[in-house]
């Protein structure tokens, strides 16, 4: 082991979360040493948001321009399976991080390669890949940015069955012959929806009554029948209770509860997450291993004051784009923390969080989540369902539009199907969520996103006038029967 090397900050996973609070620390002008035990870049841009998304793409395009008049007849035919996986591969750089290894060097981060574990107060043991160990420690402020991994059910079978997780599922050279996907969640649709555009017989498999479960139930229904109609076999309501394999070979047969027995080249099991803090020394700071990270709205662990947790493993928001925004909220937060701690005097005691804090954005906001589900149709939505909304005791009213009765959908593309649903607060008259389904839908959401989080009024929305004739017109209708005290 050699002499601990001192930062001001120690970023543990260099994912697009870690990425970006180490970004926001050196801009700060505080040093920060990086540790990663796989690539730079993280799940996302290997095994889950950039390889996902390439597969999907050619696959919305294609039921979009069978839509279209004068375009459906040049578009019949299957896709190019092998270019659609190479330009996946060349959208995650082949599994290789040179670019994101250059980034990180070019803001001024020390990257240390291994596996990083808390060792006590401010403390950071890295395990090499040759069993080097090599300590860090941090002046202010240690970040775990982690994120979370899959979870794999104990089912009998399963542990020998080299089952796919969403890392298979988004990285896989070949397309399978037939494939079974368990969990009707996000990661399940979207690569139902994917691996069947690519030619895979695809059967899904749901223990609940139906698809994507955590939003309006509108959604999940069209998902399925856009699976149903492609060829894709939807069943809710069954349960696996075990896995088979013939020494880790040839095909896989899942069976169902109810006797039934189920034959495919790959079985892909996406059936939720995990935090990954498992072997990431908790208990040396008096946490419990493998658990999620409670923290204050600036992602510091609470009853820890150097601590920070940001992104997936705080169990906020398992996406993206919230964890890269939590880390535009903990960098500053750190850097102003570091600030106040070299001139104590410039603060108010009584208020931690002051000076250079209080010029900055202060908290994380966890309500209004954004998410895009890239199946067909696309699903997007912001802040609380209807369910959601009257559990935590608002009084609201949920306003429903049929999309495809809109002139830019009916333009967009023939038989349009899709619905718009806004979740509006009774009291304050405010919108406290917003569902799209529906093709090219995933463009609207940031729309409904200003409406959400900037709480504005119903009365200036009237005013927020849609191009026509553009889907976004929905907005126009949304508002008309909301008015009018109608649902279309």
């Amino acid at each position: 082991m050699t002499e601990p090397m001192e930062y001001d900050v120690v970023v543990v996973g260099a994912g697009p979360v870690g990425e970006n609070v180490a970004d926001r620390v050196r801009a700060a002008g505080l040093s920060v040493a990086v540790v990663e035990s796989e690539l730079i870049g993280g799940e996302c841009s290997y095994w889950a948001c950039i390889p996902s998304k390439s597969l999907l793409r050619p696959a919305l395009a294609r039921a979009e321009a069978r839509q279209v008049p004068g375009l459906r007849q040049s578009v019949r035919g299957p896709l190019d399976a092998k270019a659609v996986l190479a330009h996946r591969n060349e959208f995650t750089s082949d599994w290789k991080d040179d670019g994101q290894v250059e980034w990180l060097d070019g803001i001024g981060a020390r990257i240390y390669r291994g596996h990083g574990r808390l060792d006590g107060t401010k403390r950071v043991t890295v395990t090499g890949r040759e069993g080097d160990e090599q300590v860090l420690t941090a002046r202010h402020a240690v970040a775990v940015c982690t994120g979370s991994r899959a979870v794999l059910p104990d089912l009998p079978g399963l542990a020998d069955a080299r089952p796919w997780t969403s890392r298979e599922a988004t990285s896989s050279q070949e397309v399978p012959g037939r494939l079974v996907v368990v969990g009707g969640g996000v990661v399940g649709a979207e690569m139902a929806t994917a691996w069947r555009a690519l030619g895979a017989e695809v059967t899904l498999l749901v223990r609940g009554g139906g698809l994507l479960p955590k939003m309006e139930p509108f959604a999940g229904e069209l998902v399925a029948e856009a699976l149903t109609e492609a060829g894709a076999t939807v069943r809710t309501g069954v349960s696996v209770v075990a896995v088979e394999r013939d020494g880790g070979r040839g095909p896989v047969t899942v069976a169902l509860g109810d006797g039934e027995r189920i034959e495919a080249d790959e079985v892909l099991f996406a059936t939720g997450r995990a935090p990954r803090t498992d072997d990431l020394g908790m208990e040396s700071v008096g946490l419990e291993t493998g658990s999620w990270l409670a923290v204050d709205d600036s992602c510091r662990v609470e009853g820890i004051d150097w601590l920070y947790a940001v992104g997936d493993v705080n169990h906020r928001a398992l996406l993206t784009h919230q964890g890269k925004y939590q880390a535009r909220i903990a960098g500053p937060a750190i850097a102003a923390r570091a600030q106040d701690a070299s001139t104590p005097d410039s603060r108010d005691p009584s208020t931690p969080d002051s000076g250079t804090w209080g010029a900055h954005a202060a908290t994380a906001d966890h309500v209004a989540v954004t998410q895009v589900v890239f199946t067909e149709p696309e699903v997007s939505s912001v802040g609380l369902t209807l369910a959601e909304a009257e559990a935590a005791g608002h009084r609201v009213r949920a306003v429903d539009c049929d999309l495809g009765a809109v002139s830019g959908a009916a333009l967009y593309a023939d038989g349009y199907r899709g619905r718009a649903r806004m979740v509006v607060d009774l009291d304050r008259e405010i919108l406290r969520g917003v569902t799209f389904a529906g093709p090219g839908v995933g463009e609207m959401l940031h729309s409904a996103t200003i409406a959400v989080v900037g709480e504005v009024p119903i009365a200036r929305l009237w005013h927020a006038v849609p191009a026509f004739p553009t889907i976004s017109e929905v907005w126009l209708r949304l508002l008309e029967t909301y008015r009018d005290g109608d649902t279309l």
